[in-house]
């Protein structure tokens, strides 16, 4: 068992898959000879040639059209956008193609296809490069929208992602791609898509997170433990779509009292589908209003004002404390 970065563990999985399986095909803007923008595909057109690593041009479209195609008759595309600002340009694709294809042909077509795209801010970088819009696939029927917020459980759910019959979408944090390392085994890991879990178990509190902001989550859980004496119970997601509303539903019912943290804009964000499920499944329980930490309504800021965007400790512990003073 290596110590990894996400990168790296991303990196891993790609390889285990792409020689356990010879159908796995990994295409994208220099994804081959430069190894990605961020290196995840580093050394694979080496190992597998261009045949099965395929520097494509700069056009996304294109790309997910191919890899529709690709899917279609037999092979596992895993097809890279260099930032999730530009899979827009493939929105038709994807939307249109990839998650209706087994529905239009009543089940004749799978479409076993991974879109891969850094996502989210906190990287110091230009327009286009720093968005949160996973709600956008979520909301979306034929679509699977994964965000691993690890390198191992990045490495586990990317390999539960290629090896699915239908499309999903990997959003992968790109603030945390060599943030910290953790321990990665050297066997395949598969952890199972649509599967939350408990990152940190408590009784007073639920903090629910997912992404890059599982970490500054599990800051403030452990300051409120120290400065407040208070057992946060903190939830990983995981996957947004299909969501698994069980572990936090039941969560919920257990403290009473919840906090939804999320880098995406507010207004029809990730968040009000969960505040939403926790009204219908857990009302009777709730000991006061849910709480919602978010990015702001607005596009996401440039260098200078990057931070005070980002959702943080003080704002958690801010929303935590005005919860647990009701």
């Amino acid at each position: 068992m290596a110590k990894m970065t996400m990168v790296q563990a991303l990196n891993l999985a790609l390889r285990q898959e792409m020689e356990k399986d010879d159908r796995v095909i990994v295409l994208g803007e220099d994804v081959g000879r430069d190894g990605g923008v961020f290196r995840v595909t580093d050394g694979l057109i080496d190992m597998f040639g261009e045949r099965r690593v395929l520097d494509t041009p700069l056009a996304e479209s294109g790309i997910v059209g191919m890899a529709v195609g690709m899917a279609a008759y037999g092979l596992k595309p895993v097809a890279e956008m260099q930032f999730s600002g530009f899979i827009y340009e493939a929105f038709h694709q994807i939307e249109s193609h990839a998650a209706r294809l087994r529905n239009r042909s009543q089940g004749r077509y799978h479409v076993p296809l991974v879109v891969r795209a850094p996502y989210a801010g906190g990287v110091r970088a230009l327009e286009h490069h720093s968005e949160s819009r996973e709600v956008y696939f979520a909301h979306t029927p034929g679509l699977k929208m994964v965000i691993p917020s690890g390198p191992r459980n990045a490495r586990a759910l990317l390999l539960a992602a290629i090896r699915d019959p239908d499309p999903v979408i990997f959003f992968e944090p790109k603030s945390i791609y060599r943030a910290f390392r953790e321990d990665v085994p050297d066997e395949a890991e598969v952890l199972p898509i649509g599967k939350s879990v408990t990152a940190r178990e408590g009784k007073d509190i639920t903090l629910i997170a997912y992404g890059a902001m599982l970490r500054p989550t599990l800051e403030a859980a452990e300051k409120l433990k120290a400065e407040d004496g208070v057992e946060a119970e903190v939830i990983d997601l995981l996957t947004i779509s299909p969501l698994d509303d069980a572990l936090f539903t039941e969560s919920a019912r257990k403290t009473g009292r919840v906090v939804v943290v999320h880098e995406a804009h507010r207004s029809f964000g990730p968040g009000a589908e969960i505040v939403s499920r926790l009204i219908e499944k857990s009302f009777w329980y709730l000991e006061a209003p849910i709480k919602r930490v978010t990015g702001f309504d607005i596009i996401f800021p440039l260098f200078a004002r990057e931070q005070a965007y980002l959702p943080g400790v003080e704002r958690i512990l801010t929303a935590a404390r005005e919860t647990l003073a009701v």
